[in-house]
Protein backbone atom coordinates (compact mmCIF):
# COMPACT_ATOMS: atom_id res chain seq x y z
CA UNK A 1 0.00 0.00 0.00
CA UNK A 2 1.57 3.11 -1.34
CA UNK A 3 2.32 5.87 1.96
CA UNK A 4 1.81 8.90 -0.35
CA UNK A 5 -0.90 8.91 -3.02
CA UNK A 6 -1.69 11.92 -5.54
CA UNK A 7 -4.51 11.65 -7.90
CA UNK A 8 -5.25 14.32 -10.17
CA UNK A 9 -4.27 17.29 -8.26
CA UNK A 10 -4.82 21.36 -9.06
CA UNK A 11 -3.61 23.91 -6.78
CA UNK A 12 -4.96 27.33 -8.08
CA UNK A 13 -4.33 30.80 -6.69
CA UNK A 14 -6.12 33.65 -6.70
CA UNK A 15 -5.69 37.24 -7.01
CA UNK A 16 -8.84 39.30 -7.03
CA UNK A 17 -10.69 38.42 -10.24
CA UNK A 18 -7.77 36.29 -11.32
CA UNK A 19 -6.73 32.79 -10.66
CA UNK A 20 -3.32 31.49 -11.72
CA UNK A 21 -2.96 27.59 -11.55
CA UNK A 22 0.46 25.74 -9.66
CA UNK A 23 -0.56 22.59 -10.26
CA UNK A 24 -2.66 20.72 -13.16
CA UNK A 25 -3.80 17.40 -12.82
CA UNK A 26 -0.69 15.59 -10.82
CA UNK A 27 -0.79 11.75 -10.33
CA UNK A 28 1.75 9.64 -8.99
CA UNK A 29 2.01 6.97 -5.86
CA UNK A 30 5.42 6.75 -3.14
CA UNK A 31 6.02 3.78 -1.45
CA UNK A 32 7.45 3.62 1.82
CA UNK A 33 11.19 3.32 1.94
CA UNK A 34 11.77 5.13 -1.34
CA UNK A 35 14.03 8.35 -1.98
CA UNK A 36 12.97 10.30 -4.70
CA UNK A 37 13.57 13.64 -6.55
CA UNK A 38 10.76 15.62 -7.00
CA UNK A 39 12.43 18.49 -9.83
CA UNK A 40 11.48 21.49 -11.92
CA UNK A 41 12.64 25.16 -12.75
CA UNK A 42 11.83 27.98 -10.77
CA UNK A 43 8.00 28.55 -10.88
CA UNK A 44 7.09 24.69 -12.12
CA UNK A 45 5.01 24.05 -9.08
CA UNK A 46 7.49 21.68 -6.86
CA UNK A 47 7.48 24.32 -4.05
CA UNK A 48 3.59 24.09 -4.09
CA UNK A 49 3.80 20.45 -4.21
CA UNK A 50 5.98 20.34 -1.09
CA UNK A 51 3.75 21.89 0.95
CA UNK A 52 0.69 19.95 0.01
CA UNK A 53 2.58 16.96 0.60
CA UNK A 54 3.60 17.96 4.24
CA UNK A 55 0.02 19.16 4.98
CA UNK A 56 0.81 22.70 5.18
CA UNK A 57 -1.31 23.35 2.84
CA UNK A 58 -4.56 22.29 0.54
CA UNK A 59 -4.90 21.40 -2.72
CA UNK A 60 -8.02 23.16 -4.56
CA UNK A 61 -9.42 20.12 -6.09
CA UNK A 62 -8.23 16.40 -6.62
CA UNK A 63 -7.12 14.21 -4.02
CA UNK A 64 -4.03 13.56 -1.84
CA UNK A 65 -4.30 10.74 0.64
CA UNK A 66 -0.72 10.22 3.25
CA UNK A 67 -0.87 6.88 5.14
CA UNK A 68 -4.91 6.31 3.03
CA UNK A 69 -6.61 8.99 4.42
CA UNK A 70 -7.05 12.88 3.16
CA UNK A 71 -7.12 16.10 4.68
CA UNK A 72 -11.08 15.68 5.18
CA UNK A 73 -10.91 12.75 7.32
CA UNK A 74 -8.53 14.29 9.86
CA UNK A 75 -9.61 16.63 12.76
CA UNK A 76 -7.36 19.73 12.35
CA UNK A 77 -5.34 18.93 15.44
CA UNK A 78 -4.95 15.71 13.98
CA UNK A 79 -2.79 17.10 10.89
CA UNK A 80 -0.57 19.28 13.12
CA UNK A 81 0.04 15.84 15.02
CA UNK A 82 1.07 13.92 11.65
CA UNK A 83 3.28 16.76 10.38
CA UNK A 84 5.23 16.51 13.76
CA UNK A 85 5.32 12.96 14.52
CA UNK A 86 5.31 11.30 10.91
CA UNK A 87 6.86 14.22 8.59
CA UNK A 88 10.49 15.36 9.09
CA UNK A 89 11.21 18.74 7.29
CA UNK A 90 14.61 19.76 6.01
CA UNK A 91 14.85 23.35 4.46
CA UNK A 92 17.82 24.93 2.46
CA UNK A 93 17.72 28.03 5.33
CA UNK A 94 18.45 25.36 7.45
CA UNK A 95 16.05 27.21 10.09
CA UNK A 96 18.07 27.22 13.03
CA UNK A 97 17.77 28.63 16.72
CA UNK A 98 20.72 31.13 17.01
CA UNK A 99 22.70 31.19 20.15
CA UNK A 100 21.51 27.90 20.92
CA UNK A 101 23.51 24.32 20.90
CA UNK A 102 23.22 21.95 18.43
CA UNK A 103 21.49 19.27 21.35
CA UNK A 104 19.08 22.00 22.14
CA UNK A 105 18.29 22.35 18.20
CA UNK A 106 18.11 18.78 17.91
CA UNK A 107 15.76 18.15 21.03
CA UNK A 108 13.43 20.77 20.14
CA UNK A 109 10.46 18.62 18.60
CA UNK A 110 10.72 16.47 21.21
CA UNK A 111 9.46 19.39 23.59
CA UNK A 112 6.46 19.56 21.80
CA UNK A 113 5.75 15.83 21.69
CA UNK A 114 4.27 13.13 23.87
CA UNK A 115 8.04 11.15 23.78
CA UNK A 116 8.24 10.20 27.65
CA UNK A 117 11.25 13.05 28.85
CA UNK A 118 13.67 9.95 29.95
CA UNK A 119 13.91 9.48 26.57
CA UNK A 120 14.76 12.63 25.53
CA UNK A 121 18.50 12.75 25.33
CA UNK A 122 19.08 9.37 24.18
CA UNK A 123 16.93 10.06 20.86
CA UNK A 124 18.59 13.56 20.06
CA UNK A 125 22.34 12.35 20.87
CA UNK A 126 21.59 9.43 18.58
CA UNK A 127 19.84 11.47 15.54
CA UNK A 128 23.16 13.90 16.29
CA UNK A 129 25.22 10.81 16.03
CA UNK A 130 23.46 9.97 13.08
CA UNK A 131 24.87 12.68 10.68
CA UNK A 132 28.26 12.96 12.28
CA UNK A 133 28.39 15.60 14.44
CA UNK A 134 28.35 13.68 17.88
CA UNK A 135 31.61 15.65 18.53
CA UNK A 136 29.60 19.19 17.86
CA UNK A 137 26.60 18.70 20.38
CA UNK A 138 26.91 20.93 22.85
CA UNK A 139 28.88 23.81 19.82
CA UNK A 140 26.25 26.59 19.33
CA UNK A 141 24.76 26.88 15.90
CA UNK A 142 26.45 29.97 15.24
CA UNK A 143 29.89 27.79 15.54
CA UNK A 144 29.16 25.59 12.62
CA UNK A 145 30.07 25.58 8.80
CA UNK A 146 27.13 25.97 6.87
CA UNK A 147 27.20 21.86 6.08
CA UNK A 148 27.36 21.40 9.49
CA UNK A 149 23.95 22.90 10.17
CA UNK A 150 22.43 21.29 7.37
CA UNK A 151 23.01 18.19 9.09
CA UNK A 152 21.67 19.62 12.61
CA UNK A 153 18.72 20.15 10.28
CA UNK A 154 18.43 16.75 9.52
CA UNK A 155 19.51 15.21 13.15
CA UNK A 156 16.07 17.71 13.81
CA UNK A 157 14.00 15.91 11.36
CA UNK A 158 14.82 12.61 12.53
CA UNK A 159 15.03 12.90 16.04
CA UNK A 160 11.30 12.06 16.24
CA UNK A 161 11.48 8.96 13.58
CA UNK A 162 9.02 10.36 11.04
CA UNK A 163 7.92 7.85 8.33
CA UNK A 164 8.82 10.51 5.78
CA UNK A 165 11.80 13.10 5.79
CA UNK A 166 11.02 16.32 2.93
CA UNK A 167 14.15 17.99 2.23
CA UNK A 168 13.84 21.06 0.00
CA UNK A 169 16.95 22.23 -1.55
CA UNK A 170 19.35 20.80 1.13
CA UNK A 171 21.57 21.42 -1.03
CA UNK A 172 20.66 25.19 -2.50
CA UNK A 173 23.29 27.18 0.39
CA UNK A 174 26.05 25.10 0.12
CA UNK A 175 29.89 24.61 -1.79
CA UNK A 176 29.68 21.31 -3.56
CA UNK A 177 31.37 19.16 -1.04
CA UNK A 178 29.44 20.17 1.62
CA UNK A 179 26.46 19.04 -0.43
CA UNK A 180 27.53 15.85 -1.55
CA UNK A 181 28.10 15.16 2.33
CA UNK A 182 24.88 16.00 2.55
CA UNK A 183 23.49 13.57 0.02
CA UNK A 184 25.60 11.12 1.33
CA UNK A 185 23.55 11.36 4.61
CA UNK A 186 20.35 11.05 3.16
CA UNK A 187 21.17 8.13 0.82
CA UNK A 188 22.74 6.14 4.26
CA UNK A 189 19.49 7.17 5.79
CA UNK A 190 17.81 5.70 3.11
CA UNK A 191 19.61 2.36 2.58
CA UNK A 192 20.45 1.40 6.17
CA UNK A 193 17.44 3.07 7.83
CA UNK A 194 14.74 2.41 5.13
CA UNK A 195 13.52 6.39 5.61
CA UNK A 196 10.97 7.65 3.08
CA UNK A 197 12.49 10.71 1.86
CA UNK A 198 11.02 12.41 -1.20
CA UNK A 199 13.81 15.74 -2.37
CA UNK A 200 12.86 18.82 -4.06
CA UNK A 201 15.69 20.38 -6.09
CA UNK A 202 16.54 21.95 -9.61
CA UNK A 203 19.88 20.68 -9.78
CA UNK A 204 20.09 16.86 -11.90
CA UNK A 205 23.39 16.04 -10.28
CA UNK A 206 21.55 16.18 -7.14
CA UNK A 207 18.67 14.41 -8.39
CA UNK A 208 20.68 12.04 -9.40
CA UNK A 209 21.87 10.37 -6.16
CA UNK A 210 18.05 9.28 -5.78
CA UNK A 211 16.33 6.37 -6.91
CA UNK A 212 13.49 8.04 -8.84
CA UNK A 213 13.16 11.66 -10.34
CA UNK A 214 9.85 13.05 -10.82
CA UNK A 215 10.09 16.43 -13.27
CA UNK A 216 7.43 19.33 -13.29
CA UNK A 217 6.93 22.08 -16.04
CA UNK A 218 4.44 25.19 -15.41
CA UNK A 219 2.38 22.94 -12.91
CA UNK A 220 2.55 19.65 -15.13
CA UNK A 221 3.76 16.48 -14.63
CA UNK A 222 6.26 15.82 -17.71
CA UNK A 223 8.06 12.60 -16.54
CA UNK A 224 8.12 9.92 -13.37
CA UNK A 225 11.41 7.43 -14.14
CA UNK A 226 13.72 6.00 -12.32
CA UNK A 227 17.50 6.59 -12.09
CA UNK A 228 19.21 5.18 -14.74
CA UNK A 229 22.65 5.61 -13.63
CA UNK A 230 23.06 6.75 -9.76
CA UNK A 231 26.02 8.88 -8.13
CA UNK A 232 28.67 6.78 -6.02
CA UNK A 233 27.45 7.94 -2.73
CA UNK A 234 31.00 8.22 -2.16
CA UNK A 235 31.19 11.28 -4.71
CA UNK A 236 30.93 14.08 -2.37
CA UNK A 237 31.47 16.57 -5.13
CA UNK A 238 27.85 17.19 -6.59
CA UNK A 239 29.14 18.73 -9.50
Amino acid sequence: MPLLEVRNLEKNYKDGDTETPALRGVSFTIESGEFLAIMGPSGSGKSTLLHILGLLDKQSSGEYLFDKKGWDDYEEDEISHIRNKKMGFVFQAFNLLPRTTVFENVELPLLYSDVPESSWKKRTLDAIEAVGLSHRAYYESSQLSGGERQRVAIARALVRDPQIIFADEPTGNLDSKSGGVIMKILRELNESQNHTIVLITHETYTAEHTKRIIRLMDGKMVSDEPVQKRRSINDHNLK
